[in-house]
């Protein structure tokens, strides 16, 4: 949720290939002075302190508590928590992609439906909605919160150096298609000869698979990343452009990445909606108006956002819902993405409403970010994720890297990825 989980997000899903038991936490779930303690453990700041305070004034009888740790932990405790029986939260955040890695202890958490949460089917975005049910509509593991909808950012000073255009719709133009977004990158790699195309080669292919309606897995759970075309496709593609020097070889979110923002090392980066925020810190006053948002290859994508989660192990299952419900509620979801947070609503109603799709940054010449990022988000089909979708996409996310460092061809990184993906597998 939000800028600064977004970045400790993708540190994390490179970095680790399997949970890591950590000590658990108590919950602080209980009784005080006679009033019900409710504890909600979140990764980085959701924007929640503000609705907590609207929610004790209105519920005199309980006290609720925030738990914020780092991505990795929040997630490794909870699955220490779960497989202990004790100490995890009474509602509990779980990022998108780490959801499906609970799928097989799903059983240890309250099913949302039995408190109503069938009732919000139909203000959810249909693909976020499916991803909170994990397939099984009488299940609902989680209320979503957040998307981060997909756009492409890019340095309107660079492209206007290269002779592209450079408004924001005649940009989009340039790339329906990802092989024409590579294309372009040739054409303005053949004018500005000291810049990259784009950052780095592991966010184009995450963007990219995220827009597969199944990537390394079917809908049985099935490994399909060695057989589906796409996969080959993306990566080939992706290795390519990387290979012809369209990368600027930056690990994402490391000081380098933050420099090369800063410097101007490349002209386009892949752009969910956190992402604005990455750049605007990175970047810095001196660079503002000179970064614009367009859309992004294929249509829709997503990357990132969470879940609102109540484990059994909650002494007040009930309160505990009903707390997730309204954290996760259209108004609630306003506040947090009008508020400092600016996390993007996953519900269809706030998505439409026009204090949401008038929304601009001024950062970013006023980029229609509430229109453009809404509409990204519509247009995704769902995403399916396997139970194991981490242990394979590291593999191949490391052999890109190889690409990049000159240390393999495209094809030799390719064999490479799939032979760690099976290790992983077994």
């Amino acid at each position: 949720m939000g800028r600064t989980r977004a970045r400790r997000t993708v540190v994390a899903l490179a970095a680790a290939t399997a949970l890591i038991a950590l000590p658990a936490c108590g919950a602080d779930s209980g009784e005080a002075d006679g009033k019900i303690t409710l504890t909600v453990a979140t990764f980085s700041d959701f924007g929640y302190k503000p609705l907590i305070e609207e929610y004790k004034r209105t519920h005199p009888d309980i006290v609720v508590k925030e738990r914020i740790s780092q991505f990795d932990q929040h997630h490794n405790q909870l699955s220490t928590q779960i497989a202990s029986g004790s100490g995890a939260a009474d509602v509990v955040a779980i990022e998108e992609g780490y959801l499906p890695k609970f799928r097989s202890v799903k059983d240890k958490f309250t099913n949302l439906a039995d408190h109503g949460a069938t009732d919000r089917k139909d203000e959810y975005l249909g693909w976020k909605w499916e991803q909170g049910t994990l397939g099984t509509p009488d299940f609902v593991m989680g209320y979503g919160t957040d998307v981060g909808s997909l756009a492409i950012c890019y340095r309107k000073d660079l492209f206007a150096q290269a002779g592209l255009p450079t408004d924001r719709t005649e940009v989009g133009k340039l790339w329906p298609t990802w092989d024409d977004y590579f294309t372009t990158g040739e054409k303005f790699q053949a004018k500005v000869k000291d810049k990259a195309w784009f950052d780095s080669s592991g966010n184009i292919f995450t963007a990219m698979m995220n827009q597969t309606e199944f990537g390394f897995f079917d809908a049985d759970d099935k490994y399909i990343g060695d057989t589906n075309p796409k996969v080959r496709e993306f990566f080939a593609a992706a290795a390519k452009a990387t290979a012809d020097k369209q990368s600027a070889n930056l690990q994402p979110f490391s000081q380098q990445w933050n420099a090369g923002i800063k410097l101007g090392r490349m002209a386009t980066m892949t752009c969910p909606a956190w992402m604005t925020g990455q750049i605007k810190n990175a970047a810095g006053d001196a660079n503002a108006g000179k970064w614009d948002i367009a859309s992004v290859p294929g249509g829709g994508g997503n990357w990132g956002g969470s879940f609102l989660t109540v484990p059994k192990q909650s002494k007040h299952v009930k309160e505990a819902a009903e707390l997730a419900d309204f954290l996760t509620s259209a108004e609630s979801q306003k506040k947090i993405f009008t508020g400092p947070v600016g996390a993007l609503p996953s519900l269809l109603p706030v998505l439409d409403d026009p204090q949401v799709t008038s929304a601009k940054q001024e950062y970013f010449n006023d980029a229609p970010t509430g229109e453009l990022f809404a509409s990204s988000a519509k247009n995704l089909k769902p995403n399916y994720r396997g139970t194991k979708d981490q242990q394979v996409r590291i593999p191949f996310g490391n052999a890109m890297q190889l690409v990049e460092q000159g240390k393999a061809s495209p094809d030799a990184a390719w064999d490479k990825a799939l032979e760690e993906a099976s290790k992983n597998l077994r």
